[in-house]
């Protein structure tokens, strides 16, 4: 028979659940940062898995000594990154992000006008139709200036955490096995084999895709800087890296690349003649993009996600497709790695399921 106090129990129980997953959830939010951290060292030490391996196998260093040299190369390719890179950026993304707000609005209104003189003179009376769409005062200009210094502020500050993700990252690497010991001790005996092979698994996988990221991206930004370059586009270096980074983002990233890349190009020409300068321009910029796209998407791609995560390029596109409509952008992002771990998972786990043996064939 249920009791009143019962009920009150049950009750008690369910508000002191909540009260408990609220201050989690709020703790997890002012420690936000540290988690940024652990999720950026424990990328690089999926990363730097194969060059310990080699350091400790091939070149027979010490395990401490292996991790040391591993750290080393890392800290030598952000110093070099750094020293040919930053300051251009930097230097770069000022001239862009400190123009005025009303600097910005102004050119934008000018660059219009121009395409209304262009379309006029094909007969196409835009003027009107931009009189009352009235875009000036229904965008806020503000998001270029706003944007551009928080990329160049999370340049600046990302030496604040540096140390502390190179520190953990230390440790990740150095006492791999400390804690893979203890994911011993925590797991059932019976269980104990088919978790450890899932490690096994998941870190050599995601130590390939991050690995084949990086590179994909510094590619695709070499390629982006010969295409400005070419066409002799301003302040290149840091249009072209904020295209690579957008690159990250699957599908959506590049298309607003583009996008960006068309603004800058046209407000990089105002005062020059729309048809003749500013409007091929562009089309060339916009051409030499979607070559690059064209390149990347059937060479860095296909590598990336077909042979370091062994996944058919369609099951990628579905599942970047389906996590997009979940989470958004992050979820676009997390997807690949994400559905790389469970399919390991799945395979472990749940060998005989007929459509997990069709999905991890190749793993």
């Amino acid at each position: 028979m249920i009791t009143s106090k019962i009920i009150s129990n049950g009750i008690l129980r369910a508000v002191g659940f909540l009260v408990i997953a609220v201050v989690s959830l709020y703790f997890l939010f002012l420690i936000q940062s540290v988690l940024i951290y652990l999720v950026v060292a424990l990328i690089l030490t999926l990363i730097g898995n194969p060059i310990l391996d080699f350091f400790n196998k091939r070149l027979k260093f010490k395990h401490t000594l292996a991790t040391i040299a591993t750290l080393f190369i890392f800290i030598l390719f952000i110093a070099n990154f750094v020293m040919m890179f930053i300051p251009l950026i930097s230097t770069q993304g000022q001239n862009l992000s400190l123009l005025k707000t009303s600097e910005i609005e102004k050119n934008i209104t000018q660059l219009l006008n121009q395409l209304s003189a262009f379309l006029e003179s094909y007969h196409i009376d835009s003027e009107q139709m931009l009189k009352e769409a009235n875009l000036t005062s229904k965008i806020n200009f503000n998001f270029i200036p706003n944007f551009l210094n928080t990329v160049l502020g999370t340049i600046s500050n990302l030496g604040i955490g540096l140390a502390s993700v190179l520190f953990i990252t230390f440790f990740f690497l150095k006492d791999r096995l400390l804690f893979i010991d203890g994911i011993k001790k925590l797991i059932p005996d019976s269980q104990e084999d088919k978790v450890l092979n899932s490690i096994h698994k998941i870190n050599h996988l995601l130590s390939r895709y991050f690995i084949g990221l990086l590179l994909q991206l510094f590619i695709v930004f070499l390629l982006y800087i010969i295409v400005l370059s070419i066409f002799g586009i301003p302040n290149l270096f840091i249009i072209a890296f904020l295209c690579a980074v957008l690159n990250i983002i699957p599908y959506i990233g590049p298309l607003i690349a583009s996008i960006l890349a068309a603004i800058l190009t046209m407000l990089s020409h105002l005062g020059s003649d729309f048809q003749t300068d500013i409007l091929p321009t562009t089309i060339y910029v916009l051409i030499g993009f979607w070559i690059v796209q064209l390149i990347d998407n059937n060479l860095s791609q296909p590598i990336i996600f077909s042979k370091s995560v062994s996944s058919h390029p369609l099951e990628i596109f579905l599942v970047i497709l389906i996590a997009g409509f979940l989470s958004g952008i992050l979820g676009m992002i997390i997807a690949v790695p994400l559905y790389t771990i469970l399919k390991v998972i799945g395979k472990e786990f749940f060998p005989e399921n007929i459509v997990i043996k069709l999905l991890t064939k190749n793993i």
